[in-house]
């Protein structure tokens, strides 16, 4: 299986003498590398070419999260495309192996994705959306799957994850045009097209965030626009609601387990912060491009 890499970029030079390295010990090596940067104004573009990746320069204005992947995954020739992004580093020279003996697994396996594992460092909070989502388990999840995980069966990450070329075909290929969560609309499509989602435990990589406090509701106001405009995504897999009160729940768990409890009203405050951001977001059709470009996380999307 011809393997091609797909990694978009913007000022990536703070996570480069980690990355690089990483990708560099990699016992499958991939059979071409595509960096797709955003006009970086650091040595992005320099270090990936002497690395030998091929660099392709879009001007910031162009990204758009599921177009510019559309884009880069025609401009290469893989039977399956490894797309990850910047900030994740792969944990084990087997973490690209591991990735595609997953999905290899099954051929309706259309997407694999890989367990994100908090950064060293890591807070309680960021760390705990890690394991969260990413278990140490894998398992494959089709349309079955849906009266038990519902929204969650769609659930993917193209932080780190690999697409069968010939489901992303039959899916019609990346959304042109998203705020985000291209990952979510793609494993949906191919669900619904009898492939199935794939959560490779086994394929690791450290993938983080300590979000602020607006950090948080900008993402959810970005959340919320996608699925507001793709609401046959709830229609087929039902909404958030369930899982929300979980994540509250598992939060406060690992507060507690962290002899932090005096931090639950942060929680509290967070979950009314990522509440009102979500709602937000499905209202965005009334609200003016100049308030969503402050809203959002992605402001460059509505310029």
């Amino acid at each position: 299986m011809r393997t091609s890499l797909i990694i978009p970029t913007r000022n990536a030079a703070s996570h480069l003498d980690r990355l690089l390295p990483a990708l560099r010990m990699q016992t499958l090596q991939p059979d071409e590398m595509l960096v797709v940067d955003s006009a970086s104004s650091d040595d992005t573009v320099a270090r990936f070419r002497e690395f030998g990746a091929r660099v392709e320069v879009i001007d910031a204005r162009d990204f758009n999260h599921g177009g510019t992947r559309r884009w880069a995954s025609e401009q290469v020739g893989g039977d399956a495309l490894i797309v990850m992004t910047q900030d994740a580093i792969p944990a084990t020279a087997e973490t690209f192996a591991n990735l595609i003996s997953e999905l290899q697994l099954d051929p309706l396996n259309g997407v694999a994705y890989g367990r994100q594992l908090p950064h060293p460092g890591a807070g309680v909070l960021g760390a705990q959306s890690r394991h969260f989502n990413y278990p140490a388990a894998s398992r494959s999840k089709s349309l079955a799957d849906v009266p038990h995980l519902g929204i969650k069966t769609c659930f993917s990450s193209d932080s780190f994850s690999v697409y069968r070329r010939s489901a992303l075909h039959a899916v019609d290929g990346f959304p042109q045009d998203v705020i985000g969560s291209e990952d979510a609309y793609v494993a949906a499509r191919m669900l619904l097209a009898g492939y199935q989602v794939r959560y490779a435990a086994s394929a690791q990589v450290y993938h983080s965030h300590d979000y602020r406090l607006l950090e948080e509701f900008h993402r959810y106001f970005d959340i919320g626009v996608f699925y507001g405009r793709e609401p046959w995504i709830r229609q087929a897999f039902g909404d958030a609601g369930g899982e929300g009160k979980r994540y509250v729940l598992a939060e406060l768990r690992a507060l507690r387990e962290a002899n932090a409890l005096h931090r639950a009203p942060e929680v509290v405050v967070r979950s009314a912060f990522k509440l009102l951001g979500y709602r937000l977001g499905h209202l965005e059709r009334y609200l003016p491009n100049s308030l969503k470009r402050r809203l959002g996380m992605f402001s460059t999307y509505w310029t």
